[in-house]
């Protein structure tokens, strides 16, 4: 009983997503995710700093956390700040919800944990989802989010792609096409996209690489004691048997 109870909550927590996937007529895409590639993280991380953190925080973060993926103090300012914030200080956006309230409709989410909440998949086939639609007020829309009041900032880079509807006698295909190139290749845009996704991923637990590498420290030393013990236990009692 307890089996099939546990199986059950497994289930009704997997639900949420895959009909949110089912419904957006879009295969989520495997992101390719490394937290360990600092290089890939650099890159998400300044990808991020001028593309999201006008409009979207990463409140629960600090620059300074970036030390810990190859950044100095002085890249950190130089490549990651630039609203005079200082090293220590919380990466917060400059934009007043008030005022994102007015443009968007709504409060563009803090993204410190969106890689969590949403997972990295979703996030990665997300952004290069967009496509053009004139019937929104942004007029931008996505084939994962349907009507999602977020305009497609990275359109200077993928390019402006278009909505194209297959009717079968089962079902209606949605497919995007691009129309119009942007400034990288699609291979060159999923790479971007990529970098970006992991670093996000890397921004809901920053401290997971060490976290993971004390955990395989801990095994190593519980099991050379459980070697020890063993041995211990031979050496007591091999004048009783």
């Amino acid at each position: 009983m307890k089996k099939i109870t546990i199986a059950i909550l497994i289930l009704l927590c997997l639900i949420p997503f895959n009909i949110f996937a089912a419904e957006s007529g879009m295969a989520l895409e495997r992101a390719p995710v490394d937290i360990t590639d600092n290089a890939s993280l650099k890159r998400g991380a300044e990808s991020f700093v001028n593309y999201c953190l006008t409009c979207h925080g990463a409140s629960y973060m600090r620059y300074n956390r970036h030390r810990d993926i190859g950044y100095t103090n002085e890249e950190i300012l130089e490549k990651l700040v630039f609203t005079g914030q200082k090293v220590g200080d919380l990466m917060e956006s400059a934009m007043r919800k008030k005022e994102a309230e007015e443009w968007f409709g709504v409060v563009p989410p803090d993204l410190s944990v969106i890689a969590r909440a949403r997972g990295a998949d979703w996030l990665y086939t997300y952004l290069k989802a967009f496509y053009r639609d004139e019937t929104t007020a942004t007029g931008w829309n996505n084939l994962v989010f349907d009507r999602a009041a977020m305009p497609h900032v990275l359109y200077q880079l993928q390019g402006e792609q278009k909505l194209v509807l297959k009717k079968t006698d089962k079902e209606e295909q949605k497919n995007l096409s691009l129309e119009k190139e942007g400034k990288l290749s699609a291979a060159e845009y999923d790479k971007f996209v990529g970098d970006l996704v992991n670093y996000l991923v890397y921004l809901g637990e920053p401290h997971a690489n060490a976290r993971k590498k004390l955990g395989i420290e801990v095994m190593i030393f519980l099991l050379g004691m459980l070697l020890l013990s063993y041995a211990l236990k031979k050496e007591y009692w091999k004048d009783i048997h």
